[in-house]
């Protein structure tokens, strides 16, 4: 069955291209620096918001149109994966990602939901073998139904702490099984509303329990590939354990997890955690932890996570700017997710909006590699920092001196001179090298 009936397969044709339906900068062929853009930016499809999401929000029910939806049960879960692979190939994308209540219903019990996911991906199984789309990561949805009421890992509850053991279990099974690329840890109600009720050190000594453990299932069936865990500062819980990479760092160096684990980074939730995506990636990025993205952006105006697709021009650019400094995503993929508007409700409106994430970093890679190119930033940072590459400044950095030193120095100054950051120039840079990269 077609679910896309009015849409082909999406084609570059170039910026002066009239066809909405057509990539107007993103050039899968394209040859950066070695690699192709497809290689480079490694896109992703979100399962959970282009293919299960109905457009409900806390003022109204579902708009969306969706054929797919005309059936039920695990009918529908079978349609979704047709619909899914129609997607993937006309979009043309090089992977997709999942929660496991994504793609199969949960049943009246753990192993009724095993046995539904079972056949789910025993579909997807036979769908990849003729696909170019793979698994990019899959996770355990642990945050939606009620028995996460007080949180998985670090639930009160040591039932629900061993049922959210089964379900990561299974899905480190299935993401070796179906051959993924990461696999991702998202502490949805990983966190407090209250520390009135709350025993903060075990449910974080918890927490890494858990992770320990996944390690060694991990290890134990031969599922090698990287952890990554996504940061949140709130929303839905007040205070969330994994607020941003920071915190998160400081978690996995406490519980000696850091050797197994990198982060999934996520523009929206930077904005949630008051960081900007570059911000986040830089963190990550100069601790070797930068392990995938989750490309999205938030709304200013709005103070929660509307997990727009990517269009900011500027914020594509500095991240891909992290990126391309990190030597790439490795294993990891630029993942939309994103979700149409709720009055974005057609089905091909799903493709518009993949079409336009996937143009603005492309736009974005092309313009982060001219700046690295030509060391417009390079140059003006070793400028900035010269002080520490002679004299009291490299002894400072090659750890000869100390404060008696440091201090007959100071004694010794007659002027301190400053030079000027000029953070409007190199912004108006910025904006100069997009503008070019725009006009051919």
């Amino acid at each position: 069955m077609t679910f896309f009936e009015n849409v082909n397969r999406i084609n570059y044709e170039g910026p002066s291209s009239k066809n909405p339906l057509s990539f107007k900068y993103y050039n899968p062929k394209e040859v950066i620096n070695g690699e192709t853009m497809e290689e480079i930016l490694r896109f992703s499809v979100a399962y959970w918001h282009t293919f299960t999401a109905d457009g409900t929000d806390p003022f109204g029910v579902g708009t969306m149109v969706r054929p797919w939806n005309n059936y039920k049960g695990m009918d529908l879960a079978k349609a979704r994966v047709e619909a899914a692979f129609e997607l993937f190939e006309k979009l043309n994308v090089p992977f997709f990602c999942f929660h496991d209540a994504d793609i199969a219903p949960e049943g009246s019990t753990l192993k009724e939901t095993y046995a539904n996911i079972d056949t789910i991906v025993s579909m997807i199984k036979d769908y990849m073998k003729t696909s170019k789309t793979k698994l990019l990561w899959n996770t355990a949805n642990m945050f939606t139904n009620p028995r996460y009421v007080h949180g998985a890992a670090t639930s009160n509850n040591a039932d629900v702490f061993a049922y959210s053991a089964a379900k990561v279990k299974k899905g480190l099974e299935v993401g070796k099984e179906l051959g993924a690329e990461n696999y991702v840890f998202w502490g949805g109600r990983e966190g407090y509303e209250t520390l009135l009720n709350t025993d903060m050190k075990l449910e974080q000594d918890n927490l890494g329990r858990f992770f320990h453990m996944a390690v060694d299932y991990a290890k134990e069936i031969g599922f090698n590939v990287p952890f990554l865990i996504e940061p949140k500062p709130k929303e839905p819980t007040k205070h969330q354990y994994d607020f941003d990479v920071a915190t998160g760092l400081a978690f996995l160096q406490k519980y000696n997890l850091q050797e197994f684990f990198k982060f999934n980074i996520e523009a929206n939730h930077a904005t949630l955690a008051g960081h900007t995506f570059e911000h986040e990636l830089r963190v990550a990025r100069i601790n070797g932890m930068l392990g995938s993205v989750d490309a999205n952006q938030g709304d200013s105006l709005l103070g929660w996570d509307t997990d727009e697709f990517p269009t900011d021009l500027y914020s594509t650019t500095l991240a891909m700017y992290e990126i391309l400094k990190n030597g790439g995503l490795g294993k990891g993929g630029l993942n939309f997710d994103a979700k149409v508007r709720r009055g974005s409700f057609e089905p091909e409106d799903l493709f518009h909006a993949h079409i336009a994430g996937m143009d603005s970093f492309a736009i974005g890679l092309k313009v982060a590699n001219k700046l690295i190119e030509d060391k417009v930033l390079d140059d003006f940072v070793t400028e900035r920092y010269s002080s520490y590459t002679e004299g009291i400044g490299l002894d400072i950095v090659e750890g000869k001196t100390d404060f008696k030193k440091l201090e007959a120095y100071a004694l010794g100054l007659t002027e301190i001179k400053n030079s000027s950051g000029r953070q409007e120039r190199l912004k108006a840079l910025v904006n100069q090298y997009l503008l070019e990269t725009l006009s051919k």
